[in-house]
């Protein structure tokens, strides 16, 4: 039965654990807008959503992260995320003298696009949540 909640609420986990990775990464893009040579940096969503989703699910048994000291984090490290979806660079619409190549515009812009689909994502886990609430009381 737990395995069924599981794949109920797997496509959604996914991509707001996703969201939440990708938020960071324009985060950090946003904070190093003046700092020289610093590459912007961004994933694919549609096709690292697929790719996780298409990678087996865990066995039964297998550990699960306590404290951040156990496994990798969602944090970006090196050209991948934990979960192995490669880290992009953003290509510039005009090079920087200083070599810089974030675009504030479309680090808002993404920074801010990406947070409405957070809590899209959110909101829609609440839904599924209160669905199997409804469900198990019987619709009362």
């Amino acid at each position: 039965m737990i395995g069924k909640l599981d794949d109920y609420m797997r496509f959604n986990e996914t991509a707001l654990s996703l969201r939440s990775q990708r938020q960071e990464l324009l985060a950090s893009n946003i904070a190093n807008a003046d700092t020289p040579n610093y590459k912007a940096r961004d994933i694919d969503f549609a096709s690292a959503l697929q790719g996780v989703l298409a990678k087996s699910t865990p066995p039964a048994g297998v550990l699960k992260q306590t404290a951040p000291a156990h496994m990798a984090t969602g944090a970006p490290k090196g050209e991948v995320l934990a979960n192995g979806t490669p880290v992009l660079y953003r290509t510039p619409a005009q090079g920087a003298v200083d070599g810089n190549t974030v675009d504030m515009d479309v680090e808002r812009n993404q920074f801010a696009d990406n947070a409405l689909r957070y809590e899209a994502a959110v909101t829609f886990i609440n839904m599924q949540i209160r669905g199997m609430t409804a469900a198990i009381q019987g619709g009362q």
